[in-house]
């Protein structure tokens, strides 16, 4: 496998000596794709769809694909991928400003031939060759976002045409060409056979999944965050039936977001809290019991489903269920919001750690207390004294004592 060289070290604009520099990552990309972009039709490789919010139900759909063919073009949507192999913030902006956003608009109902196009590009297991035209040059343009990766230039489609046929697994195949499934189905259906839940989010905002009356164009933006929160209701049903895990502690980071997740013997329960180490007393958090949340994570946003969502993978892995608090401190380091596949992507490397055992409540919350004074030089009480599943702990255990 080929991962092209890059560093912060081998260009000159990268001398601050801060690898996530947030000024040396958008100059860098800045230059180096407008030195790519010299015309309006070009061959390509089509890496992934994009579907836009604004206007909705007329809405922007869009392929995502560089200005030319690349040895390893899947690299360009892979935050799973760059996450495994720490990849840090400028080479992760590189390829995401390298995308350029071929769009159309369209109504989120409406069939065309491009929508088409892109459903066959989108349920790809690679990315597919394709012929590009577009209106205009595009227009140098990178946006940063708190749900999804970085999205680079756009530009008017005139017209696109694949020419290879899409490598769809047979998979994926039986769920879109099952329109009696629903959407929520097919993508349990695929997460259990092992396609990530970034391929799953693509294929749903492109309307190939769900009730064939039903289906309809979803913005990324939405999609991801239905996505995680699908499969963590469906991981939810499945630790309910296992035993309480121990006291058990899990710290681990990505890219500047630190997690440090309690997991407590108790019955399912979820809280999230998060702060910047510049400013520890501002926080925002949202939590949920045994019977889960009903309405939307209005705080934490999308965080709060991907975290819990890799809370739930472990906690499924080792056949345990639990009542987690996960602390997230952010700091300096993450100089551009990326995403929330960040927030997922550090939630799981602190899964993944080998966990710190207590004998007790107070003995795994003193370690806490500890560890993010050491760390971060915060009050940890901030948080633990606000804490709805410490408050909820609490109450049980006196319940238990009456009776």
């Amino acid at each position: 496998m080929h991962i092209p060289k890059y560093t912060a070290k081998n260009h000159p604009l990268f001398n601050c000596g801060n690898p996530n520099c947030a000024i040396c990552a958008k100059a860098y990309s800045h230059i180096r794709i407008k030195k790519r972009i010299v015309r309006e039709d070009f061959s390509t490789d089509a890496v992934a769809p994009f579907v836009g919010r604004y206007g909705y139900p007329n809405i922007n759909i869009g392929i995502l694909a560089p200005p030319d063919e690349q040895e390893d073009s899947w690299l360009y949507d892979a935050p799973k991928f760059w996450a495994a192999n720490n990849f840090q913030i400028p080479r992760v902006v590189d390829f995401r400003s390298s995308l350029i956003n071929s769009r159309d608009k369209i109504d989120i109902k409406k069939r065309s031939k491009f929508l088409e196009l892109n459903q066959e590009v989108s349920m790809a297991s690679m990315p597919t060759d394709i012929d590009i035209n577009l209106k205009n040059k595009p227009r140098f343009r990178v946006n940063y976002d708190n749900f999804m990766a970085p999205t680079g230039p756009y530009a008017e489609l005139k017209n696109a045409k694949l020419t290879e046929n899409p490598k769809i697994h047979t998979k994926v195949q039986k769920v879109h060409y099952d329109t009696d499934l629903k959407a929520n189905e097919a993508l349990v259906y695929l997460y259990e056979n092992k396609f990530d839940e970034n391929f799953l989010s693509r294929i749903l905002s492109v309307g190939t999944l769900g009730i064939g009356k039903n289906r309809k164009l979803v913005p990324t933006r939405w999609s991801i965050t239905a996505t995680d929160d699908t499969l963590g209701k469906h991981l939810i049903n499945k630790i309910k039936k296992h035993n309480q895990i121990n006291y058990s502690a899990f710290f681990g980071s990505y890219l500047g977001n630190n997690y440090l997740i309690l997991c407590f013997p108790e019955v399912w329960g979820y809280e999230l809290f998060e702060t910047t180490v510049a400013n520890p007393q501002h926080y925002m958090t949202d939590h949920e019991f045994y019977d889960s949340r009903k309405d939307y994570a209005d705080n934490t946003a999308g965080g709060y489903y991907t975290v819990r969502l890799a809370i739930l993978e472990r906690l499924n892995e080792l056949r345990k269920q639990g009542s987690c608090l996960a602390l997230r401190f952010i700091t300096g380091d993450y100089t551009l919001p990326l995403g929330v596949w960040v927030t997922r992507e550090a939630a799981r490397n602190a899964m993944s750690s080998r966990p710190i055992e207590f004998s007790s409540k107070e003995l795994m919350l003193e370690y806490a207390r500890k560890l993010i004074k050491r760390k971060f030089n915060c009050d940890a009480d901030v948080y633990l004294k606000q804490s709805n599943i410490l408050r909820n702990i609490r109450s049980q255990s006196k319940l238990m004592q009456y009776l």
